[in-house]
Parts: structure tokens; sequence; C-alpha cells
């Protein structure tokens, strides 16, 4: 009896999914299933619903160009020497031969001529960590400006902001690496711009620098600081980024059968894998074609770094602009105060980048407040009907443009034939007058736009049609919008500014509201007040004219 019971037992917990596994393959699945579990978690995760969308791929490019990046570096560190040591060229890049450069530089130029393939992985390399800034600055706007960051993703802006930051800085330190004339000029550059701040600004020198400079310890610090400290941490947070993705599910835009509660889209098994998997290659494919066309820091062409030099023309690659721009434009300022100098030509503008990111960071939290929205958001706004919010970032843009044009008047004077000062003086009026012009006339554009669509919704489109009437009249016949195109543009919700509290309690006592809570009323009106979005049509309306006399 016992020894039934024992049998039974056992029966009731195999350890395999079959009876008897069909090859050695799926016995070799069974047996790591029943320790870790993956097929429960599989199941569970697999067919996990994706939206369709162009706008979607955004992120997997800058996921594929990450990986990108990480195996051509890999390619990359085991040749390249992150040394200062002086040495002698002698390799087969003949205008070099001769001439006294670190190892950084000299082991650059050997990958670039004497390693098979170097060139091309380096170009590579280059180019697919453009792309990965530019995809992450295109990805972020797209969530900005249809209001993806909304609650509960606010965590995960601010995960991919860090992203972005990053991946602008740990691009500058990698093209610092080759310690060429370029790159030597934008290092002097940052040890400018660090020295100008107050109080910590030569800890931080002598922490990245190591000692005066140019110094010998600066390639080996970058070196650690762009390989391994910067990529893990962004590592970390794409994983993190990915995970909230997968956990707070994708958002959609609007449309029949669509809802804040469900996702309507292909399933991650086997259909979005396989085009995940294709994009990639495809991503891969076109980053390799234009490193193979188009040349990209051709540092042999600048030289080794000499501290007596600077190289014409030097110009950061273009997410660096912003900053390069603002100090460009300011004006060479200077305070003495207690025996010191404060030179404000370099502190302002370095106070500004950082402020004007850390606004973007939190950004999310700020509109909450403002707006008093506390709800979950999963379906996306069309940036039409988000006015004040589109116009924010288009100014930003704008703003960004301009500052690009400043970090680099150089280029703009020589190639436009301008003077130089006249493209200053235009950088530093821009500064203050184009974001508040864009801001105005984008804000305009999308209270335009909504009005058109409530005309088209009343309506119907326009045929091109013309009828003439019995008196005599003309008229353009207009046909009624199917049902999915008038869900499409009146689906979005009309929010209503925040009130202020009473100015009297129950007991008829003053109760004057406080100044957060008035200006967080007027920014409430300035977003959804009568002046920020066009009252969209009812079906009281729709029905009303399109069942009623005259209606054409």
């Amino acid at each position: 009896m016992s020894s039934a019971s024992s049998t039974t037992s056992g029966a009731a917990k195999p350890t395999s999914t079959r009876a008897n596994p069909a090859n050695k393959w799926e016995a070799a699945a069974d047996w790591t299933d029943g320790r870790l579990g993956i097929y429960s978690l599989a199941k569970a995760n697999l067919r996990k619903i994706f939206p369709d969308h162009w706008s979607f791929m955004l992120g997997e490019i800058c996921l594929y160009s990450f990986v990108i990046i990480i195996l051509t570096g890999v390619y990359l560190t085991l040749f390249f020497k992150p040394s200062m040591a002086e040495v002698v060229y002698n390799g087969s890049y003949v205008p070099l031969k001769g001439i006294g450069m670190s190892e950084a530089y000299a082991s650059t130029v050997n990958i670039s001529f004497e390693v098979r393939g170097g060139l091309l992985i380096r170009q590579i390399h280059h180019w697919a960590a453009l792309v990965f800034v530019a995809a992450m600055l295109v990805h972020m706007m797209r969530v900005f400006f249809t209001g993806a960051f909304r609650k509960p993703r606010e965590i995960n802006w601010v995960f991919g902001f860090l992203l972005l930051v990053l991946g602008m800085f740990d691009g500058f330190f990698g093209y610092s690496l080759p310690d060429d004339l370029l790159s030597g000029t934008g290092i002097r550059f940052m040890e400018g711009a660090i020295l100008a701040v107050p109080l910590v600004g030569t800890y931080i020198q002598m922490f990245l620098y190591g000692g005066e400079f140019p110094g010998t310890d600066i390639i080996p610090r970058f070196f650690t600081i762009h390989v391994l400290l910067i990529p893990g941490i962004m590592l970390g947070l794409l994983v993190a980024h990915l995970i909230l993705v997968f956990y707070h599910k994708h958002t959609q835009w609007a449309g029949p059968g669509k809802t804040e509660k469900n996702v309507v889209g292909m399933p991650l098994m086997p259909v979005y894998m396989a085009k995940a998997g294709g994009f990639f290659f495809l991503v891969f494919g076109i980053i390799a074609a234009i490193s193979a066309i188009a040349s990209i820091n051709p540092i042999w062409a600048y030289g080794p770094y000499r501290p007596d030099q600077v190289s014409t023309d030097a110009q950061p690659d273009w997410y660096m602009g912003f900053s390069e721009g603002l100090i460009r434009v300011m004006p060479g300022w200077e305070i003495s105060l207690w025996g010191h100098t404060l030179n404000l030509g370099v502190f302002v503008p370095l106070m500004i980048f950082p402020l004007v990111l850390v606004a973007i960071a939190v950004y999310p939290f700020i509109e909450g407040w403002i707006t008093g929205d506390k709800r979950e958001h999963h379906i996306l706004d069309r940036p039409r009907n988000a006015p004040v919010r589109t116009a924010l970032g288009a100014a930003w843009i704008s703003l960004y443009l301009v500052l690009l044009i400043g970090g680099g008047n150089d280029l703009f004077a020589t190639h436009f034939h301008l003077s130089l000062n006249s493209i200053t003086y235009f950088v530093r009026a821009g500064f203050f007058v184009v974001p508040v012009v864009t801001f105005i006339v984008t804000k305009r554009w999308c209270l335009g736009l909504q009005r058109r669509d409530k005309e088209k919704v009343l309506h119907g489109r326009e045929t091109g049609v013309i009828k003439r009437l019995p008196h005599g009249e003309f008229v353009e016949v207009h046909a009624q919008l199917p049902q999915k195109e008038l869900f499409k543009l009146t689906a979005h919700e009309q929010n209503q500014p925040v009130q202020l509290p009473a100015q009297t309690d129950e007991n008829g006592v003053a109760a004057k509201a406080g100044v957060f809570t008035r200006t967080r009323a007027k920014l409430s009106r300035g977003f959804y007040g009568e002046g920020s979005q066009i009252p969209k049509p009812t079906a009281e309306e729709h029905h009303e004219i399109t069942s009623g006399h005259g209606h054409h």
C-alpha cells in the first residue's frame, strides 16, 4: 500500500511536459523548463500585443543602433591603445610617417589603415552613435507631442531622458579618444567650460583630466568612462525602460475598438518578432551602407593633437551644437568679486544648458500638476488637440536650431559669405524672439487644424462636385465621412481648466487662495482655456446638420 501510494505521488509531478520527448532538443528544453520555469514565463509574455504604427519603430531604431554600437565597440577595443605615451609613427599612411604622436592616435590610424575592416567598423561605430542620439531625440519628440509621457509613464520618460543625455556625453568622450587635433580642440573647450564653474570647477577638472591640460591621464580616463561607466549605466536604464514598456503596455492611436483598457495590434510571437528581426538587419544594413559611402571623422587628415594648434572649422557632433552655440554667442562678460574672477561668458551658458535639460526631464510632472490630471492614459493625443504642449515643443526645437546656427557660425559665414558678427547678433536676438514667434504660430496652426476637423465632421469632406440649386445658387457637394474617420476626429477629450476654490468657506469666512494655487489655475487656463482649444462637435450638432434642410 505504501509502495502504491508512493508511485501515485511520483506520477502526479512529472519531470517532463511529455511522457517521451520527441528528440534530444525537446528533452533539453523540458529539463531547462523544469528548473527555470521558462515555458510558463514565455507563455505569459510571447503573445503580448503590440500596436502596428510606423512611429513606434523609432524606439526600435534606438535599440538596434545601441546594439550596433556595442558590437562594433567591442571589436575596436581589441586594437585601440588608450595611452598618451609618445611614439613615432611608421605605419602605411605616408603623410604621417616620422611624426611624433600618442599611442592612442597611432593605434586609431592603424585601425583605419592596417586592421582588416577596421576603417569600416570605425565608421559604423561613429555613424551608429549619431543615429542612436538622433533616433532617441525623435523618439522623445514623438512621445512628447502625443502625450505618451503621461501617467503611468512619467518614470519611463525620465529613463529615456537619461539615456539621451548619457548618449550625448558618451559620444563626446568617444570622439575624444583618438587624440587628433579636432578632438583635442573639443577637450580643450570642455576644460575651459569646467574651469568656469565656481568652487568645484578645478576639482572636476582634476577628476576628469588627472592634472594640467593636456596631461597624460586624459585618454585612459576618458576610455574607462566611455567603455565601462556610461555604457553600463545606459544598459541598466535600457533594461528598466523596456521592462516598464512591457509592464505598462504600449500606447496606441485612437480608433474604433481601441480603449484605455486594451491594446489592438499583433502578438509578439511570431508576427512582431519576425518584423523586428527583419527591421534590425535593415537598420544595420543602412548604417553600414552609409558608413561605406560617407566618410566621418577622418583623423588622419587632422593630424595628432598639439596644444599650440587649433583645427579650422572645428565642430562637435550635431547633438553638442546646442551647448557650443550658447558659448559662442554669449558676450565675453566677466565680474570680479573678492579677488576672484567669474567668467560669465562661459558660466552663464554652462548653467542654461543643464537647466534646459532639467526642464525637459521634469515636464511630465509639471504638466500633471498644472492640469490636475491623475488618470492613466494609454490613448495618444493628436498633436493638434494639445496646442499649448505642441507649441512648447516646437518652440524648443526652434531654439535648438537657432543655437545650432550659433555653434556653426564660422561655417555659415564662410559658406554663405555672411558676416560672422551679423550671424552672432542674429542668434542673440533669435534666442529670445524665435521661440516666442514659433510658439504663437504653432498654437494658431493647431487651432486652425482643430477648426478644420470640426468643419469636416459637421459638413463632410469636399468632393469637388459643383451642383446648381433650383433657385440658381451653385454649391459644392459634401460627402459624409466614414464612421472610422468621424471617430478619429472626435475621440479626443475636452479637458477643462482647474478652477480656483471658492473665496469664502461655508461659514462666510474669506479663504484666499495661495500663490501656487493661483499660479496653477492661471497656467491651467493657458492649457485648456477658451483660447487654447476649439470645442469639438457634439452628436446633437452632427445629427442636426446632417438631417436638416440645406445640407449638401
